[in-house]
């Protein structure tokens, strides 16, 4: 699902207007980048708790020399921690639908 999808489901959802829940949408994900950004966490109850933490710094290979060693610095990445209502959501629809074929 794409934000234009989502932004149709909360127009026939929740009766407001297309633009409006484009500029909902846009505010939710401005406001949870800023949030994590600062070194804060956003939970959304039962979804998940989106924060950032840093990956260490590591030793790596340069991809066009194998040989050759190269230094990865650390750096923020985004961690999101599913809630428990989206685990059993996830299992209760393993029982009932056909496998998730796995990630390539």
């Amino acid at each position: 699902m794409n934000k234009a999808e989502l932004a149709n489901i909360l127009t026939a959802k929740c009766g407001v207007t297309r633009k409006q829940a484009e500029e909902s949408i846009d505010c939710i994900v401005d406001t949870i980048i800023e949030t994590i950004k600062t070194g804060g966490e956003v939970t959304l109850t039962g979804f998940g708790t989106f924060s950032a933490r840093v990956r260490k710094g590591r030793e790596g290979v340069n991809p066009q020399k194998p040989a050759e060693k190269i230094t990865i610095p650390p750096t923020k990445v985004v961690k999101f921690k599913a809630g428990k209502t989206l685990k059993d959501a996830l299992k209760a629809s393993q029982h009932s639908a056909a496998p998730i074929a796995p990630a390539v």
